[in-house]
């Protein structure tokens, strides 16, 4: 018996076979799951007590928003370029070299803008300020702030040459845009439009408003110019202010109408401008880019019409300024923009637009299109159409509230297109 008991004791225990099993899991599996229960938690929350869900997001929104105050709007740290035709030029403030400017490129304080012979450039601030820099001209950005929230304040000084200038309607009262020349300074009223030169040869600089108002300063002397009026700032002298010649006002072809005809090239197309009462002739110009660096017809006139032929299918920008017995010239008037198109050649073209992207209350437009096809958007003309056909554009500022923006096309065979693309600007 004690010996049973012996053999019973030394027995090594039994042992149970343990088997054990795994899966692999990913965090992106895991990532997943999540993701599909906050879909299915945060649905169910709706569907059961959708007004309290409702506030809840809301609330939510809002205090993510409050935190967010480093943050800036796009396009409110700098200037960008929003056409550009010919040999245009930047140096960036920390840099000693030039580069060739392009749409990509944002402006910042301090960088100097140089355009050649036939070169010229807008460049467009996020308050909806712009400046059109002439050919051969050289200027500085010299201020740049615009808060999301309180006035802001945008300038360019001129070394040499011309800037056209152009405010719209403030968002924050208090704003100001201004252009610098020589040792004056002037400031525009929103809703203006002002040419402003400076030759360093004589040492002069001029203002002429053709829209708005501005004030111009220079040491302890200011004036206010309105439209149609010239400040002239001498070298050492007193600022005087004149009276100029208003530009007559454009009748026909009227802003972006097509013409269609047969045989383009040898129809006679008829422009026609108002008379200006002390204008003793004027000067029509047509040009195929909205900023006539490129004029291909100059006529001028003692009457108010003219008919030219000559021109190929395509788009084009017409203008007339009033001379009187003096010589002395207006300000060109705002051109117009027409489509010549040849008859039975209005098949639909290639034009493919993407979703229009939104910076503050300016639209970027971008889209494929066919190599050497010429775009308007909104009655001007799309520069920045690559060889392969891709296109890129930004709308002037526009007003809060849905608008339709209108894309017309033609390619070099003569077929035309357009697209209607409606946005809402917050």
């Amino acid at each position: 018996m004690n010996a049973e008991k012996s053999t019973v004791a030394t027995r090594p225990p039994k042992v149970n076979k343990v088997e054990v099993y795994w899966h692999q899991v990913t965090y992106r599996s895991v990532l997943l799951y999540i993701f599909a229960f906050l879909v299915i938690v945060l649905a169910a929350g709706y569907l059961a007590l959708p007004d309290t869900f409702t506030k809840i997001v809301n609330h939510v929104s809002t205090a993510l928003e409050a935190k967010d105050t480093t943050a800036t709007p796009a396009g409110v740290k700098g200037a960008r370029f929003v056409n550009l035709e010919g040999k245009v030029e930047v140096k960036r403030a920390n840099s000693v070299q030039w580069i060739t400017a392009d749409y990509q490129m944002s402006l910042d304080k301090g960088d100097l803008i140089q355009t050649g012979p036939d070169g010229l450039a807008r460049l467009a601030f996020a308050d909806g300020t712009q400046y059109t820099v002439q050919a051969q001209t050289l200027v500085t950005v010299e201020e740049i702030d615009v808060p999301k929230d309180s006035a802001s304040s945008v300038a360019v000084h001129i070394s040499s040459g011309a800037v056209d200038l152009t405010t719209g309607a403030w968002q924050v009262p208090g704003s100001k845009a201004e252009v610098s020349f020589e040792d004056a300074v002037a400031s525009l009223h929103e809703n203006s439009h002002a040419d402003v030169k400076t030759d360093p040869a004589t040492n002069q600089g001029e203002i002429t408003v053709a829209a708005g108002a501005a004030e111009v300063q220079r040491g302890n002397q200011q004036i206010q110019v309105t439209q149609w009026q010239r400040a002239l700032v001498p070298e050492g002298g007193p600022i005087t202010k004149t009276d100029v010649l208003a530009p007559p006002g454009l009748v026909q072809p009227v802003n972006l109408q097509p013409i269609i005809v047969p045989d383009p090239k040898h129809t006679s197309i008829r422009f026609e401008w108002q008379p200006v009462d002390t204008a003793s002739e004027y000067e029509l110009e047509i040009s195929d880019t909205g900023m006539f660096n490129r004029v291909l017809a100059d006529r001028k006139t003692t009457d108010t019409a003219v008919d030219v032929t000559g021109l190929n299918s395509g788009e084009y920008f017409w203008t007339v300024k009033a001379i009187d017995a003096k010589g002395a010239s207006s300000e060109a008037a705002d051109p117009f923009k027409f489509t010549l198109v040849e008859q039975d050649k209005q098949q639909a073209m290639q034009l493919d637009v993407d979703p229009p992207v939104f910076h503050g209350k300016v639209v970027e437009i971008s889209g494929h299109t066919e190599p050497g096809a010429a775009l308007l958007i909104d009655g001007e003309m799309v520069a920045d159409i690559g060889s392969d056909g891709r296109f890129r554009y930004f709308t002037q500022p526009m007003t809060t509230g849905a608008h339709v923006i209108v894309i017309t096309g033609q390619d070099r065979r003569g077929l035309t297109g357009t697209q209607r693309i409606p946005v809402v600007v917050p």
